[in-house]
């Protein structure tokens, strides 16, 4: 008899794959979902495989539209950033992955929902909080923190074993020492300090890590001059000053900010942060066209934006940061800071143009209807 269904946060890689067998060798009935948010997947492959692994149903949908519309656009306005460098690509993604997941148990009268996170990461916290604000009786299933899985798979070989004991295709080449995270917004890579070495004794990150962006050393020679429109701190269109490429849709101008920016180099940081459960970790990310947004928006926010204003606002940005990495979106105090900050954008209007080159951004000039520089005041 059937222990009750569960929705499976599932990527279609080693370690999910094996915890939807898991899953059903522990009686439950699993339905798998993959959430389409700017990853490079082979999605029509990874349904396929879940299906051939025994998942009762597979949903995979794409979420992209309202990745950009409603999670991106909002952290744009805050300008977001965690401890002075990190732009949330991660933490922004998680709660709308997690929504769909609740949407679908519920429709699907699902008792349990599951992830593969583990339980040293920030993700597991993400998932669940936005389970339990949006699905109050939802059961998680955890299976890095379960001792009868973590005591059974104590590493890639276990998992690799168990792989090919249960018929689960893996992949034939050897995985890199740091895992992978990648979506619209950036790619992440953690790992230990002393998994990436170098002849000067201080570790530096491969070359072959960088997926995303060139190395700007070997970008073009020649800038890529941009112009971006903002409404209520909101982008709305973005054209190339010299080939007259325009686009005017949330997504597009996010697919074409990360086109011109990757092939700059634009949006590497190599960072030591502060996990929420607390411990220190190793972040490298690339965040191409969210860097270029992030200059534009404080451009264009301090053109139009009162002094005292824009202080109360930075405060916001700064908690909103914090909410949104500790997984607290759904938060009544996370609502709550966004809708101020959404008020504070209501005059951020008007046009940016910057230069993207050898993974600078840099601003030449900006005009607003809503300007408060006065240019009388300051002759």
């Amino acid at each position: 008899m059937s222990k009750g269904t569960v929705v499976l946060a599932y990527s279609g890689g080693l370690d999910t794959s094996c915890i939807l067998v898991w899953l059903k060798e522990q009686g439950y009935d699993v339905i798998a979902y993959l959430a389409n948010i700017g990853q490079d997947e082979d999605f029509d492959a990874a349904r396929k495989k879940a299906e051939r692994l025994g998942a009762k149903k597979v949903f995979i949908e794409d979420l992209r539209a309202e990745f950009v519309e409603e999670f991106i656009w909002p952290s744009v306005q805050a300008s977001a950033i965690y401890e002075d460098r990190y732009l949330l690509g991660t933490s922004i993604a998680r709660p709308c992955i997690a929504r769909r997941q609740v949407q679908i148990a519920q429709k699907e009268c699902a008792q349990f929902v599951s992830h593969g996170a583990t339980g040293k990461g920030n993700d597991q916290i993400r998932f669940e909080l936005t389970c339990y604000a949006l699905y109050p009786d939802v059961k998680i299933i955890a299976p890095w923190r379960i001792p009868e899985f973590y005591n059974r798979f104590k590493g890639r070989k276990d998992l690799m074993e168990y792989a090919e004991k249960h018929g689960i295709p893996v992949p034939v080449t050897p995985k890199a020492p740091w895992s992978m995270d990648a979506n619209l917004m950036h790619i992440s890579s953690c790992c230990y300090l002393d998994q990436l070495g170098s002849s000067l004794g201080v570790s530096h990150a491969p070359s072959d890590l960088y997926l995303m962006t060139k190395n700007p050393e070997q970008s073009p020679n020649t800038p890529d001059m941009l112009e971006m429109e903002f409404k209520s701190g909101k982008p709305i269109k973005v054209s190339h000053v010299t080939d007259g490429t325009t686009k005017d849709t949330p997504l597009e101008i996010f697919l074409y900010l990360n086109e011109v920016g990757g092939k700059h180099g634009v949006g590497r940081i190599d960072i030591v942060e502060n996990r929420f459960i607390g411990m220190k970790s190793r972040g490298i990310y690339e965040t191409p066209g969210g860097t270029i947004l992030h200059h534009a928006h404080l451009d264009i926010e301090a053109f139009t934006m009162d002094r005292e204003v824009r202080r109360i606002k930075q405060g916001l940005g700064i908690k909103f940061s914090e909410l949104l990495y500790n997984g607290f979106w759904y938060s009544p105090e996370c609502e709550y800071v966004r809708h101020c900050i959404a008020k504070s954008q209501e005059n951020v209007e008007g046009k940016v143009q910057l230069s993207v080159f050898k993974g600078n951004v840099n601003i030449l000039g900006r005009e607003s209807p809503k300007s408060l520089y006065n240019e009388e005041l300051v002759r």
